[in-house]
């Protein structure tokens, strides 16, 4: 009897189940992302967190905390340390005094540029096995489940994670 379960499984395993697939790339992906951006001292949060700031420059640090659905305080400890490193800069809000705006420094668009390069070559390494139209459909497949199960676009969903106790 075991030894027709242990088949089963193999075959299942041959077969391929795409949710263990997506889950089994996307923990390689991210791992792989990591370790190009390690060079650079920075993580994948500082890397989206840095994104995010050149596509919407000016937000402030609650609608960034929001749209991350990030823990406030593990998003200060963040920008405190890209702060530092003069890559982002907090101003003062023009319509709130209460609040701060985030916006890129000069070396943040800078290093940004750098992981804009590190994350296409990663892509095309990870994507090697695709044709240019193969990827183009992936991604369109990818987008419908992406969608439908309420994620947001353009958003990790790891940074939900981030600053919660285990």
């Amino acid at each position: 009897m075991q030894e027709c379960f242990i088949d089963m499984n193999h075959k299942d395993i041959e077969k391929g189940q795409p949710a263990f697939l997506l889950a089994q790339l996307g923990a390689h992906a991210a791992s792989r992302f990591a370790e190009h951006l390690a060079p650079l001292e920075l993580t994948p949060p500082d890397a989206g967190i840095l994104r995010l700031l050149r596509v919407a420059a000016g937000i402030s640090q609650q609608e960034l905390s929001t749209k991350l659905q990030i823990h406030p305080s593990r998003l200060v400890a963040i920008l405190d340390n890209l702060e530092k490193r003069r890559l982002v800069e907090r101003k003062p809000n023009a319509n709130d005094r209460r609040l701060y705006s985030l916006h890129l420094t000069k070396n943040g668009g800078e290093i940004l540029e750098r992981i804009g390069r590190i994350a296409r070559e990663h892509q095309d390494a990870l994507l090697a096995a695709l044709s240019a139209e193969e990827r183009e459909q992936l991604t369109g497949l990818l987008h419908r489940i992406a969608d439908q199960q309420g994620l947001a676009r353009g958003v990790h969903p790891g940074y939900q994670r981030l600053g919660k106790h285990k």
